[in-house]
């Protein structure tokens, strides 16, 4: 079994690699159209939600989280 990765990109999206299934809270499931890298939404102004259109680069979303060592 693969792992999968979900990294924080500043001022930018989740970028998740690896084989994930993605569902909505009905249960219905995202085509991922065989992907096994794809970025999800963070700043809220993508049209493709919860995927990233890259929205954040003009709509002022600022964010560069940092894990704690």
């Amino acid at each position: 079994m693969s792992e999968i990765k979900i990294q924080v990109k500043d001022n930018g999206p989740f970028l998740v690699t690896g084989p994930a299934t993605i569902t909505d809270a009905a249960g219905n499931v995202f085509s991922l159209n065989g992907k096994e890298t794809f970025a999800l939404c963070r700043c809220g102004a993508s049209a493709r939600r919860p995927f990233c259109d890259g929205a954040h680069k003009t709509c002022g979303f600022d964010s560069a989280e940092r894990a704690q060592v």
